[in-house]
């Protein structure tokens, strides 16, 4: 038996459904995306942590899962369906797509950047100072620009992330 698509709606069906509130919104994103900047009323449940027998849907006939691009959320609204919760849906092109429709989103701009953005400024920061100082210093230091690469490609092909786990243990991000 062929496995059926993932329903797939726009921003604007997406606010039509939540204005009639009996969908439940589920933001599948990491608290600390949620935190930043999420859609009014936006239950938090990231993926990792989704178990759809744990979902309240108390007086909701209706499911629209979100996340940053639609990735997450697609995965999110597959297992809703398999779980028998229904009708489940993503919105495509995620918070993005909600925002550029002009509907409202709650920003706090005091929350930390996203975990993922750090990662990406101190790898990219750490690369570029070890390029600097290998060709101004020492061609040591050069070192320090592969190891860090290295670091990356480990952690996309394993999903784990060393100086993802680092970086989440700052207290400003703690607080997220």
């Amino acid at each position: 038996m062929a496995a059926h698509p993932v329903t797939e709606i726009d921003a604007r069906t997406a606010k039509s459904w939540l204005d009639s509130s009996d969908t439940l919104l589920l933001d599948v994103r990491e608290p600390d995306e949620h935190a930043r900047e999420h859609i009014p009323g936006a239950q938090l449940v990231p993926l990792g942590q989704l178990d759809p027998a744990r979902l309240d849907l108390r007086g909701k006939r209706r499911v629209v899962v979100h996340c940053a691009s639609g990735l997450r959320s697609a995965t999110a609204a597959e297992r809703l369906r398999a779980a028998g919760i229904g009708p489940a849906a993503n919105l495509a092109g995620g918070l993005p797509a909600w925002r550029d429709a002009g509907y409202p989103v709650t920003v706090d701009q005091r929350a930390p950047l996203p975990l993922m953005r750090q990662v990406q400024l101190a790898a990219g920061g750490l690369i570029v100072s070890g390029v600097v100082l290998g060709f101004f210093v020492h061609p040591g230091f050069y070192a320090l620009a592969g190891a860090v690469g290295a670091g990356l490609i480990f952690a996309g092909a394993t999903g784990w992330c060393g100086m993802a786990m680092l970086l989440a243990k700052l207290p400003y991000n703690r607080a997220a």
